[in-house]
């Protein structure tokens, strides 16, 4: 068996889609002849916790766990937070009006923490593993960010000893949505991009979750460089199918930023409640997640607070469950310049829980292309309420016939079995 080290931040007992994408390599990577080998804090502040996910460690996994100091504890002093609450995730924002304390941290956050808060994370890690590695040695590293702080890790240690890196980019480093309202310096910026070209520059490969994140960093000097996208897990899948929603239910499942607000959503839900009077007694949107003040915001105001189902948190062995009853599944894309390209983990389970899906985002991005290829529901622009409108109609008729169901072709190659195996050819070829 050869073997592999894997350092990552997010690891079970924490939930949340930072979690499933390594922790369901992990998992498989045994039946393709590696053995993982997981570096990742004893102590890491996670947004959720799901310890449903710890049954999916491989019994062949070799866990090993060092200490993080992180400012968080004094984050949340300077916020007014309580030691035990959370920290929400990107900018979502539960509170009406942030306070000025929360735009000074975020300014605090962009130029002092870089790349992120795990940085004094750093060197300890490189020291440790440099050390840990010369006693159990491995064939490659692989580092997976956000954070991107545990690429600077691989870094250190691929400088160190030579050992084959493979950077693996669940989500943009500069590119990433939010970039821009971190409110940074022109020295910041500088020190952000310098760091994510080392990365790049001496990875011997790297991965990237979709064809648009794969331009963008080829653009910026990526030679060695393979898309391998999220996906779903067979074994998630329930043996027996439960009975669907009694209601024409629209389910979302995950976080819903400000930027993720379907605002076009609502306002064509509150129309249509108005044009088609059935439509009242049958809706419900449930929503399964954090979500932004602005989104309640909207339900408030638009009058569709009757219809609201708010579900905080749910494990992940639940939330597979809600997704196979729904009778719609929503997704919604960030309203960002870079939308084409954003491919959300929950999407390959969708497509794996063969309800419909209702999307919104670019009509001409990557979740459209797989949508028609696939057969798997229907996309309408972020201003194209004509569009949704009538996608939305289309599946309440046949949810009134009792006919709304889809057939969706070719999901089995998101698999994350099989996207295990494309993950060994690349260690595999990085290794010769």
């Amino acid at each position: 068996m050869k073997r592999v080290l894997i350092i990552t931040y997010y690891w079970p007992p924490a939930g949340g889609a930072g979690v499933q994408r390594w922790l369901k390599f992990v998992k498989y990577l045994p039946q393709y002849g590696w053995t993982p080998v997981v570096y990742t804090p004893s102590n890491p502040e996670s947004p959720v916790d799901d310890p449903s996910l710890l049954k999916d460690i491989p019994a062949e996994a070799v866990i090993v766990k060092q200490p993080i100091w992180e400012p968080y504890s004094a984050y949340k002093k300077f916020i007014g937070q309580k030691p035990e609450q959370k920290i929400n995730t990107g900018f979502l924002s539960e509170n009406k009006k942030p306070k000025l304390s929360e735009k000074m941290s975020v300014w605090v956050r962009g130029n002092f923490f870089i790349p992120d808060a795990r940085m004094f994370w750093i060197r300890p890690s490189i020291k440790y593993l440099t050390e840990y590695l010369k006693e159990n040695p491995v064939d490659a590293i692989v580092s997976t960010g956000p954070p991107h702080s545990m690429h600077l890790i691989a870094l250190g240690v691929k400088k160190a000893l030579g050992i084959p890196w493979l950077a693996d980019f669940r989500d943009p480093w500069t590119n990433i949505d939010f970039y821009q309202d971190l409110m940074l310096t022109g020295w910041a910026d500088r020190r952000h991009r310098r760091l994510e070209k080392a990365v790049v520059d001496n990875c011997d490969h790297q991965i990237v979750v979709g064809e648009g994140m794969k331009e963008e960093f080829v653009a910026i000097g990526a030679e060695n460089i393979s898309v391998i996208t999220n996906g779903y897990d067979d074994a998630d899948i329930p043996s027996v199918d439960a009975e669907l929603d009694r209601k024409f239910s629209i389910a979302h499942i995950g976080t819903i930023p400000r930027s993720r607000n379907p605002e076009v959503l609502w306002r064509v839900l509150a129309s249509l409640t108005e044009e088609r009077p059935e439509l009242k007694s049958d809706l419900e949107i449930k929503l399964v997640g954090k979500l932004d003040v602005s989104v309640i915001d909207s339900l408030e105001k638009l009058g569709l607070m009757p219809y609201l189902n708010r579900i905080d948190y749910m494990p992940h062995d639940e939330v597979v469950k809600v997704q196979r009853v729904a009778q719609v599944l929503l997704l919604a894309v960030n309203n960002t310049p870079n939308a084409k390209g954003i491919l959300t983990g929950k999407f390959f389970e969708y497509l794996s829980a063969r309800r419909p899906i209702l999307a919104i985002g670019p009509e001409d991005g990557e979740v459209a292309r797989i949508l028609e290829a696939t057969g798997a529901g229907c996309i309408s622009g972020f201003d194209n309420e004509d569009a949704l409108k009538q996608n939305i109609l289309r599946f309440y008729d046949a949810f009134r016939d009792g006919k709304l169901d889809v057939s969706p072709e070719g999901v089995e190659r998101f698999s994350r079995r099989n996207l295990t195996g494309d993950i060994t050819r690349i260690l595999d070829k990085i290794i010769q």
